[in-house]
């Protein structure tokens, strides 16, 4: 069953998603919740190992570099595990492992069990990551781009509820919010059991290159699985092209907290002016992604809409260069507007940049995936996006320290600004060249018994409901 099309007048974002399949709802409910329940927990895990359990800086950075590499370095054989399994039992999995996860982190004090509870909630979101993602693009069909358009308001929605659900419940004791954070994953992994439907992904190549030599054969092997993606060349030049830009959009974590404390000089107005930054872009976000994709929709291609992004999020490091060029008032009102207004301004642009690609890019992967292997397809890109999220935060840190103490402190920035542009480049050329346009007729996604022929009109009513 196809999803009905959105009403044009209707763009507040929980009307607009009553428009897609109760499954489709689910899984954007439920990213809200998973965003929920692990910002009210993760922000202030640093200061509990360091404060609360005495931990060294090292051990603290190591416990939470565990918990990064282990998501970010095994999505990749996530989405080929739900490839070969399905959707629904890697998102079980994964939300019932971070359940186990969370909760050990409140219980134990150990190096090693913290170690552990940390790895088993980075690997929690590499399981259930590609597949929701997937999931997504299977049951929206031709909507995807508006479906995950939506996703992205939930999602923003839960990174800006999660802290200060957090901060309330950290100020009665940590381990309560591991204990609440853990039982909102295990309330989760109980709906998923009960409501969410199977989906068995699609396997088959479509009429072109590649295809399997059985045509009813739906299960490959794992080494075969991974050829068919290595070797999509459009799908890794697009994932190159776009590294930068996950690179880019972290900076609102790493990069504009440290220039507003850096140039507020004190702590209380740091502290404020780092809120303000999560929640302008989270509430940016929530009021703008439907209408924004909506008009790209209408007026732009989804080449265009990238290349516009890609060229926002670099843009959004000029206010800040501009700053740099402005001497620092002493203080007051007037170094406090300097030390908060350029980078309140970059992390708008960074959130438009987000808003404009985002729903597009997501729509590009399953396009070049040709709806084959998809959440392998997805793994794959979040592994590559993660590798360039880790470097380009350790190349921004050390360039950033350099730059201070050379006296230089519009390089980075610069650099920030040029990455962007050099992303939007890339994208512009792979767009122009037609490496964004899939080789093989634009198809729908199979359903769950097998190819959905519902626009062929001899085979109408056999079309499976998604």
């Amino acid at each position: 069953m196809k999803n009905p099309p959105a009403p044009r007048n209707r763009l507040n974002p929980l009307s607009q998603a009553r428009t897609f399949d109760r499954s489709v709802q689910l899984l954007m409910a439920n990213q809200f919740t998973i965003n929920l329940g692990f910002y009210m927990l993760m922000p202030y895990l640093a200061q509990y190992l360091s404060g609360n359990l005495g931990m060294a800086a090292w051990t603290v950075g190591l416990i939470l570099g565990v918990r990064n590499f282990s998501q970010q370095g095994m999505f990749f054989f996530g989405g080929t595990l739900a490839d070969r399994f399905g959707y629904k039992p890697m998102i079980i999995t994964g939300l019932m492992l971070r359940t186990v996860g969370f909760a050990v982190l409140g219980l134990v004090d150990s190096l090693p069990a913290l170690l552990a509870a940390s790895a088993a909630t980075g690997l929690a979101g590499a399981l259930f990551n590609p597949a929701v993602r997937a999931y997504v693009a299977h049951d929206a069909r031709e909507r995807r781009v508006e479906a995950f358009a939506l996703f992205n308001v939930f999602y923003q929605a839960g990174i800006l509820l999660g802290p200060l659900v957090g901060v309330a419940l950290t100020g009665v004791s940590f381990r309560l919010t591991c204990l609440v954070a853990a039982g909102v994953f295990t309330a989760l992994s109980i709906v998923q059991i009960r409501v969410l439907p199977a989906r068995t992904p699609s396997h088959e190549a479509r009429g072109g290159a590649g295809a399997e030599a059985e045509a009813g054969k739906s299960v490959t092997s794992v080494l075969s699985q991974w050829r068919t993606v290595v070797s999509n060349r459009p799908f890794l030049l697009f994932s190159l092209a776009m590294i930068g830009s996950y690179a880019l959009s972290f900076q609102v974590y790493l990069a504009l907290p440290l220039e507003v404390r850096r140039m507020a000089g004190d702590e209380r107005v740091g502290t404020v002016g780092v809120g303000l930054l999560f929640a302008a872009s989270g509430l940016a976000t929530i009021a703008g992604q439907t209408r924004l994709t909506v008009w790209c929709k209408k007026h732009w291609d989804s080449g265009r809409s990238l290349v516009a992004g890609l060229t926002a999020l670099g843009a959004a490091f000029l206010p800040l260069l501009a700053a740099t060029a402005v001497p620092a008032p002493p203080d007051g009102p007037a170094r406090w507007a300097l030390a908060v207004g350029p980078p309140l301004l970059s992390a708008l642009l960074i959130a438009l940049g987000t808003m404009l690609a985002y729903p597009f890019e997501m729509d590009t992967i399953v396009a070049l995936a040709e709806n084959r292997y998809v959440a392998t397809h997805y793994g794959l890109y979040n592994t590559i996006c993660g590798i360039g999220i880790t470097l380009g935060n350790l190349l921004t840190g050390a360039a950033l320290d350099a730059a201070h103490a050379a006296g230089s402190p519009a390089l980075p920035w610069l650099a920030l600004a040029a990455t962007g542009g050099g992303c939007a480049l890339a994208v512009l050329g792979l767009h122009r060249t037609g490496r964004l346009t899939p080789t093989t007729p634009a198809q729908q996604p199979d359903g769950p018994d097998g190819p959905d022929r519902s626009n062929r009109p001899d085979e109408r009513q056999a079309a499976t409901n998604a």
